[in-house]
């Protein structure tokens, strides 16, 4: 029997705020191995509700290892597969950002331009004016645009599937938030419009542009960006729950789309961030304006946003470069400290149980800082 959900999102408005508020205030770790150290902290997770939990962990050496606690099927009691597919949310968001960036590394796209130059006419309406909100804006959530994902019932949208310009009119039915450059608010919405960009200035969909430009030339073979229509997740993977537990494994992720509809593992989000921060994904210039920060009001000290990726102090020192994903089912962390450790944690339900949003935070803390 299909339970419901009344009132949940398919996903989180603000998955990077509330994934890593906790990293930075993570206490020092004990003298510990390494994997002694992420496996308690997956014991934690799981303690705290959620099925299961899985680590992955890529040293500078490019040597691989995981740990994983709890299940992967609630059911049969199974474990999380090796090399385990997950639906990543907006870690998609970095995987567009690039390839923006590299399009604007070719000459076919500025930054600083009003998205209305290149697609004229979409946002408007409401207050909202393409003509003031540049892409660097889209990108780094300065625009003020709603975030679409605020109006969208999970039980209505589930096998629906939707249209991106079908998702901006959501968003556009709402006035700005505030003036475009003016503050921070993560909005789904900005890579969306990102996403049609791509197509437009490409010919091509976003998914094939991931993939002929990232997934590759970088090996990334569990990756992908399915379309409209396509509910399952690949094999290996992990069954994904919302509260309940209520099996949401098979949806149509087309109403994440651009900002959230990838999937992937966590090898291959280590293998991602790390190419990307050591300089193999963009030219040095479009690489330092991914990495231009802007503060996101309500974040921790030093906790800041580029375009598609968040730049977050360790309790060890230092810093790491990545992005966190909400979707139904999967919640996941994931960054690179330049040429230094990768880590991703992914677990198997969302919306997370109330204390393990910090659970997360640290165990991904605890995967960079554990010796």
């Amino acid at each position: 029997m299909r339970k419901s959900l009344p009132g949940k999102k398919i996903i989180a408005t603000a998955s990077l705020v509330a994934l890593l508020a906790a990293t930075a205030a993570t206490p020092a770790l004990a003298v510990g191995g390494a994997r002694h150290d992420v496996d308690e902290a997956l014991k934690t997770l799981v303690r705290d509700g959620v099925p299961g939990a899985q680590a992955t962990v890529t040293n500078p050496s490019g040597r691989t290892w995981s740990e994983r606690e709890g299940v992967g099927n609630v059911e049969t009691g199974t474990p999380f597969p090796h090399g385990s597919k997950f639906r990543a949310a907006s870690v998609t968001k970095t995987f567009v950002a690039v390839v923006i960036l590299q399009l604007v590394a070719e000459g076919k796209v500025r930054l600083d331009t009003p998205i209305d130059r290149y697609l004229p006419g979409l946002v408007s309406g409401n207050g909202n004016d393409g003509t003031k909100i540049t892409v660097r804006q889209l990108l780094q959530h300065t625009s003020g645009l709603y975030d679409y994902v605020r109006d969208l019932d999970l039980e209505e949208w589930r096998h629906r599937g939707a249209e991106p310009g079908e998702l901006v009119a959501i968003g556009l039915a709402h006035p700005p938030a505030f003036a475009p450059g003016t503050s921070w608010a993560y909005s789904n919405t900005n890579y969306i419009i990102a996403g049609m960009l791509i197509e437009k200035l490409t010919g091509r969909s976003v998914a094939d542009e991931i993939r002929s430009r990232i997934s590759e030339p970088l090996g990334l073979r569990g990756t992908s960006l399915p379309q409209r229509g396509n509910e399952e997740l690949p094999r290996p993977h992990a069954r994904g729950y919302a509260p309940g537990p209520v099996d949401y494994t098979e949806f149509d992720p087309s109403a994440a789309g651009a900002s959230g509809g990838l999937i992937s593992t966590g090898e291959d989000l280590n293998r991602f961030y790390g190419a990307l921060v050591d300089g193999h994904l963009l030219p040095r210039a479009q690489l330092a304006e991914m990495q231009r920060t802007v503060p996101r009001p309500g974040g921790v000290p030093g906790s800041d946003y580029g375009l598609g990726i968040g730049s977050v102090p360790l309790s060890c020192g230092g810093r790491f470069w990545g992005h966190g994903g909400n979707i139904v089912g999967y919640a996941n962390l994931s960054g690179a400290v330049p040429h230094g450790r990768r880590v991703n944690v992914v677990v198997n339900q969302n919306p997370l149980p109330d204390k393990a949003s910090k659970d997360l935070a640290k165990a991904l803390d605890t995967g960079f800082c554990a010796r």
